[in-house]
């Protein structure tokens, strides 16, 4: 099936040694025995030998050898032989429920994921052909605008797009709004269009950004104005964004839920001092919303100042609705104040299939999977059943964090805690060992212990590569880029009870890092840590 037959195959087994074992014969068919068939005709007779006729996968030929790596096999295997081998590869990963370096949903009940199975199937780019299934993702789109307090459109349909993450959201959003920049800086400096081109925009923003804004940068040719917050605060205000603008700059982007500890930038602070800038200058410089993981946390969390739409100046709000909007990865979401001088920049009609069409993605065909998870998931939570997830992950999340707190060593806190707290904020718990311990051991050392529980926490050091330079720059005005800190994303899946195991394997770890010399840090862990010097985990 895999490789020449007619030869032996020799494996290299990694550790300075090989074995030689028989080829599997390419005779086959995709044809899938069942199981009160025998399986002969599906493999030839040399490669069965005398072997029974095991129509499982662990008694076929195909259990003892290795698919090659480089080319595509002559001849198919029967479904549930492929099925087995990718579960096989996927028994290899981490548990995904177990990991808390990501803030992708992984759970999903029988019925959502028949849902997603029926999407796979329908490319919501053929308006024409699956219209309703399209005026479903405008539904979507509506119901977002309402969450984030849009103005009424006059025909009632809100502009936005479903997208591939939040990724995608965020190049079209950026997108609109360097346009809508170049109209506005042509008209008033009298310049043609060829001659505005030639002008560099800027964007101002944290350097608490996402991966996504690094391709903006890169692919747009925008430049990066960073600004770096303090590692006691991990926000920027109004004031620190304002003071960096200038004539070029197309918009200011404030962070809602920055991935390293879920600190919310002051959205409505932000939007008083882009008002008082361009009021001051006759600028027009308005403000995104990178609401990857908080546009699903935020409108549930009381007493939150106005930080969407309600904000006069904000423009676009770009999110994940894979993350805490709890449909399947890869879903995202970018909705616009208006369709005039926004969203119309981006948009591109489509004639070709049969009807004429707006695509406001940068991609074009694309499944409808997200689409219809994410409906199946307004319309199975509802607004009080997103309100009772973000109760409970801001709970458990208190859970860590308390527990935390409550580590000791020689008389001191085990761990400085740098996120935002129980309220106003993601659901992260975000730490770093305390720097007066003087510990032996950094935090991505901890995260390799802790794996071996079968727990997965994220660790980095405090530093990001600036995406034009490519240079590690540290993170914040006031720590080195040395120091190290990790972050525990607490997702809908993660109980209480589970919340408990991990404080009790966080602690172990600790004890048995405070004891063991690095000659006794096992093979895998070591292997693991070569290749990190710092992480950029954005997800």
């Amino acid at each position: 099936f895999f490789f020449d037959h007619r030869a032996p195959m020799s494996i290299d087994l990694g550790f300075g040694g090989d074995i030689s074992i028989e080829r599997v014969s390419t005779e086959t068919t995709p044809d899938e025995p069942t199981p009160n068939e025998p399986v002969s005709g599906t493999l030839s007779k040399a490669s069965l030998g005398s072997a029974p006729h095991d129509p499982s996968f662990y008694g076929s030929p195909f259990a003892r050898t290795v698919p090659d790596r480089e080319t595509i096999p002559e001849a198919g295997m029967p479904a549930r032989y492929c099925e087995r081998m990718i579960q096989d590869y996927h028994l290899l990963d981490y548990n995904e429920r177990l990991n808390t370096s990501t803030y992708v949903n992984v759970v999903f009940e029988p019925e959502e994921e028949r849902v997603a199975v029926m999407g796979m199937k329908i490319n919501l780019a053929d308006q024409t052909v699956y219209p309703s299934s399209f005026q479903l993702h405008d539904e979507v789109v509506n119901m977002l605008g309402h969450l984030w307090s849009v103005p009424q459109p006059a025909d009632g349909q809100v502009a936005g797009a479903g997208c591939v993450g939040s990724t995608e959201a965020t190049l079209l959003a950026g997108l609109a709004l360097k346009f809508r920049w170049r109209d506005w800086y042509k008209k008033k400096h009298g310049l043609t269009d060829r001659e505005v081109r030639g002008v560099y925009p800027n964007l101002v923003m944290s350097s608490m950004y996402q991966a996504c804004w690094e391709k903006f940068f890169k692919y747009m040719d925008v430049e990066p104005i960073l600004v770096k917050p303090s590692h006691k605060t991990m926000k920027v205000s109004g004031k620190e964004l304002a003071e960096k603008c200038n004539d070029r700059t197309i918009a200011v982007v404030g962070i809602m839920g920055n991935h390293y500890s879920g600190h919310y930038d002051p959205i409505w602070d932000i939007n008083d001092a882009v008002e008082k800038l361009n009021a001051e200058n006759g600028w027009q410089i308005g403000i995104h919303v990178d609401a990857a993981s908080g546009g699903f946390i935020a409108p549930f969390q009381d007493n939150l100042p106005a930080w969407d739409f309600r904000c006069k100046n904000v423009l676009s709000i770009s999110a994940s609705g894979h993350k805490f909007g709890q449909s399947v990865c890869g879903t995202g979401w970018v909705v616009w104040r208006q369709r005039k001088e926004l969203s119309e920049h981006v948009a591109v009609s489509v004639s070709y299939l049969g009807g004429k069409g707006d695509s406001y993605t940068l991609n074009f065909s694309r499944p409808a999977s997200g689409v219809y998870v994410q409906f199946y998931k307004f319309m199975r939570l509802g607004l009080s059943g997103y309100r009772e997830l973000e109760t409970n992950m801001m709970t458990n999340a208190r859970i860590i964090r308390e527990g935390m707190k409550c580590m000791m060593k020689h008389g001191k806190p085990r761990f400085v805690i740098l996120d935002a707290g129980d309220e106003h904020c993601l659901p992260v718990v975000t730490a770093m060992l305390n720097p007066e311990l003087q510990l032996a051991y950094d935090a991505i050392r901890l995260q390799y212990v802790i794996a071996e529980s079968h727990w997965y926490v994220s660790a980095y050091k405090m530093q990001f590569t600036h995406p034009l330079t490519e240079q590690s720059e540290p993170l914040f005005r006031d720590r080195e880029g040395d120091q190290t800190m990790f972050r525990i994303v607490v997702k809908s899946n993660l109980t209480a009870k589970l919340a408990l195991h991990l404080l009790k394997t966080l602690e172990s770890a600790c004890e048995f890092l405070d004891e063991h010399s690095d000659n006794h840090i096992t093979i895998k862990m070591k292997q693991r840590m070569q290749n990190q010097s710092h992480a950029h985990l954005h997800c």
